[in-house]
């Protein structure tokens, strides 16, 4: 563990203590100390988290990465799926489709593994950031001039303002706003991933089984010797479970697939067994404001727009870049830096927010006619000569919410001229 350098003579420093590690924490904290602030990252988990599953850098967040100096890294770890392809019960192939059909511009459209991305932020910061790990919140009490927190570990330290970018679970938004069930809407869907032995000999290929409210994913990315395991399925309510319950999750995702075809009763034995197994509900956390006092929310802890809408970590990053700059533009004057915050992010952030509601129905389809239908149209979407304006329309669409944040100009290094 190491602590930030010293902020520069002549910016005022601002200790800022970050809830969470995994993606929009530790972008936080690389932004906050170029403009000489005093990061400090606690984290629950006991070391960084490096698994999970493959996520997009689309549009503003593209830039971002560029300003960060992390592009060339990111695009060095590219998922570099070819395509995929559907297939019936007895695993036949319906249907297949190139990366590229519903692919953005190169330049303008990223894939990485969350455990890689993790990763690059972690060591681009870990010189300069103290990181807390096996640690958490216990409790805050603030007052006019600061916060004090008492870390579950025991001791108790004084900082400027405290950030949650811990996720839709947030404890900071709990201790502070209140309970999750105020803020967190369920979608009608649930969501777990795994890794598991690569069977089906995948290369950079994802292979889909759809069945009434439920959708299969099995797919390897580049330089993966195991495959990633994706599973939906719907449920208009909500399952009653702990969210670190992970054998009771085990047990609800076996019930929901327990008469699967195709693959699922191998999928679901390597689920049993795995040991980095996901499990959540699909949820949008809606909140009328996303600070209070010195605390302020980042990330899904301020505005999940949950998985389907495939923003979650361009708005991690872009959120991470406009609240380090307006604080850096504010002086150091939280009130002025949250709304200006808000203002920015809050637009692209509802909007993405919409498209993800309209994205979940898609990928839990309840009836086989329906299925039966889509199966059709991958299977001859690639033939007809109307493919490519099928695919531009659904490239539109994505790339208006991966641009619905804009990247504002903030000063490179240090804070304004004249502070």
């Amino acid at each position: 563990m190491t602590r930030t350098t010293s902020a520069s003579a002549s910016t005022p420093a601002k200790t800022v203590l970050i809830s969470g590690a995994s993606i929009a924490g530790p972008a936080l904290a690389y932004w906050l100390h170029r403009y000489g602030f005093v990061p400090t990252v606690v984290e629950r988990a006991p070391e960084l988290r490096t698994g999970g599953y493959k996520v997009d850098i689309r549009g503003t967040a593209i830039e971002v990465c560029r300003r960060m100096g992390i592009l060339d890294e990111v695009r060095a770890n590219s998922t570099d799926m070819r395509g995929g392809s559907y297939v019936d019960d007895a695993g036949r192939t319906i249907g297949e489709l190139p990366a590229e059909i519903f692919g953005g511009r190169a330049e303008d459209d990223d894939e990485i593994m969350r455990g890689e991305l993790a990763r690059i932020l972690h060591d681009r910061t870990r010189d300069d950031v103290e990181y807390l790990f096996d640690d958490s919140i216990a409790a805050l009490a603030e007052d006019a001039d600061g916060v004090d927190v008492t870390f579950e570990s025991g001791p108790t330290r004084r900082f400027d303002l405290v950030v949650g970018a811990d996720g839709m679970h947030s404890h900071t938004r709990r201790l502070v706003f209140g309970p999750e069930e105020r803020y967190r809407r369920h979608l009608g869907a649930y969501i777990s991933i795994f890794t598991a032995p690569n069977h089906l000999v995948l290369d950079r290929w994802e292979t889909y089984h759809a069945a009434p409210g439920r959708l299969t994913c099995v797919y390897s990315s580049a330089g993966e010797t195991d495959a990633k395991n994706l599973f939906v399925f719907a449920s208009p309510e909500e399952l009653p479970h702990d969210h670190r319950d992970t054998a009771a999750q085990k047990r609800l995702l076996a019930d929901a697939f327990a008469d699967g075809r195709w693959e699922l009763p191998r999928l679901m034995r390597h689920a049993a067994d795995a040991d980095d197994f996901y499990f959540d509900a699909i949820s949008l956390v809606e909140m009328d404001r996303w600070s209070k006092g010195r605390v302020v929310l980042l990330g899904d802890a301020a505005h999940c727009a949950s998985p389907a809408s495939g923003q979650g970590t361009g708005l991690a990053l872009l959120g991470a870049y406009t609240l380090a700059g307006e604080l850096a533009a504010a002086r150091g004057d939280h009130r002025t830096a949250f709304a200006a915050y808000e203002r920015v992010l809050r637009p692209g952030v509802e909007r993405n927010q919409r498209m993800a509601e309209s994205f979940v129905k898609e990928l839990t389809v309840d009836r086989k006619w329906k299925i039966a239908l889509r199966m059709f149209m991958v299977r001859t979407l690639p033939r007809t000569p109307w493919k490519n304006l099928i695919a531009k329309k659904i490239r539109d669409e994505i790339q208006a919410g991966a641009h619905a944040v804009p990247v504002k100009e903030y000063p490179a290094y240090g804070l304004p001229a004249g502070v």
